[in-house]
């Protein structure tokens, strides 16, 4: 019933049912409790229509479980049983409160995990690290907060299989942990073992299933309706996480995209971001980074995209190809970088100051005076010489002329 116009409240699903798609309608009102005694029922996308209410307290018996963009409310039903089968949980763009149910951690075969853009008040789940199989953990546009560091005692943060964790926009707190990304084995290693192009469930013979995730790339914030089974993202935009960039970054060998931009990050943007060879975007936008722009970057041959704009960086930018293609937005408000695609050179003469100035008038004027004394010496002591030689060497013609003088001079008087 996917795709069409349907309007008004939804029907009773058949008994046997197994998939129940009516996506991207009109539909209003409850979803039906009905939908909770269909014992074969295995995917139910309700997803864009106009859905209210609460969410059935049975999506726990499904395995995949679409419910985005209606106008839902509530809390998400804390009743996944142990052995829970759903694979798939995109609850996003609805008016969700309270907090996320411990009862997740009983689905083992959970993959895909979408809250974005709901009211959601509660810490970061760092208890999610349990789930063997989870890809993706989008908790964008939520009332999230406190740090997303575990506590000293629990060691580093390690998502076995995680690819995307998008955070962005919540009121997370706190720095993170050199060894912060050292466990992150999925986004370590480059895989090409996955049968399918798309992320989604292909188990049944009579459908497919493609996930929808919406994912700031490049700049540009859109809905993925397809997204491929090797991206690999991290978006912690738009928080107030402070302190330096993990080094441990560099681990991320096929990590594509990330976001760190509007935060508080300080420091020097670490060197190892050159072994993060597949990386294509990179946004470091208001923060408060100093230091250079690592040459390991212009190195960076998928890099088709970077923003540093607005922190404290100085120095040359680096002239690699994919730097020097990017707007000059991407480097302004860094009153020490220069260098294209800044208008700035790097080579400009330096202005001297007042200060500077009134010392080189002074150096100047001392120089003259040490020239004058230089030169009044030699001078004098040459005209002794000459003197003395005179007088040596033209005695007679001394006498003849001066004495005469002199003796008419006394005659006179």
């Amino acid at each position: 019933m996917a795709y069409n116009c349907f309007r008004g409240s939804f029907p009773d699903p058949p008994l046997f049912i197994i998939n129940l798609s009516a996506w991207n309608n009109s539909f209003t009102g409850d979803i039906p409790l009905s939908t909770c005694n269909r014992t074969f029922l295995d995917v139910l996308d309700l997803s864009y229509n106009n859905f209210t209410g609460s969410i059935p307290p049975c999506i726990g018996n499904f395995n995949i479980v679409n419910l985005r963009k209606n106008k839902l409310e509530g809390n998400i039903p804390d009743e996944f049983y142990s052995g829970a089968s759903t694979q798939t949980l995109d609850l996003g763009y609805n008016r969700l409160t309270g907090k996320l149910p411990r009862s997740l951690l009983n689905c083992t075969q959970l993959k895909f995990v979408s809250l974005d853009h709901n009211r959601i008040n509660d810490t970061f789940p760092l208890w999610l690290k349990a789930l063997p199989s989870l890809k993706v953990l989008t908790l964008r546009s939520n009332r999230f907060h406190g740090p997303i560091s575990p506590p000293d005692d629990q060691g580093p943060l390690a998502f076995p299989k995680l690819q995307i964790l998008e955070i962005s926009h919540n009121r997370f707190t706190g720095s993170l942990p050199v060894n912060y990304f050292a466990n992150w084995s999925a986004t370590s290693l480059k895989t090409d073992d996955e049968e399918r192009l798309y992320m989604g469930d292909y188990t049944s013979d009579r459908f497919g299933y493609e996930e929808t995730l919406d994912l700031q790339y490049k700049g540009l914030y859109m809905e993925q309706g397809k997204v491929l089974t090797f991206y690999s993202a991290i978006d912690f935009s738009g928080n107030k996480l402070e302190g330096e960039i993990p080094e441990s970054i560099g681990l991320l060998k096929a990590l594509i995209a990330l976001n760190l931009s509007n935060n508080s990050f300080t420091g020097h943007i670490p060197m190892s971001f050159g072994n993060v060879t597949e990386l294509e975007s990179l946004d470091l936008s208001g923060n408060k980074i100093s230091g250079e722009i690592p040459q390991e970057l212009g190195r960076l041959s998928y890099l088709a995209y970077i923003d540093v704009s607005n922190n404290r960086l100085t120095g040359q930018i680096p002239q690699g190809t994919q730097i020097i293609g990017q707007p000059k937005s991407s480097f302004e408000g860094n009153l020490g970088l220069c260098g294209l695609p800044l208008e700035e050179t790097c080579f400009r003469e330096k202005i001297p100051s007042t200060q500077e100035q009134e010392e080189e008038e002074e150096e100047e004027a001392i120089l003259k005076w040490k020239a004058v004394a230089i030169g009044y010496g030699p001078g004098v002591l040459f005209g002794l010489a000459i003197a003395h030689v005179v007088a040596l060497y033209k005695p007679e013609w001394f006498i003849k002329n001066y004495g005469q003088d002199r003796l008419r001079g006394i005659r006179c008087l």
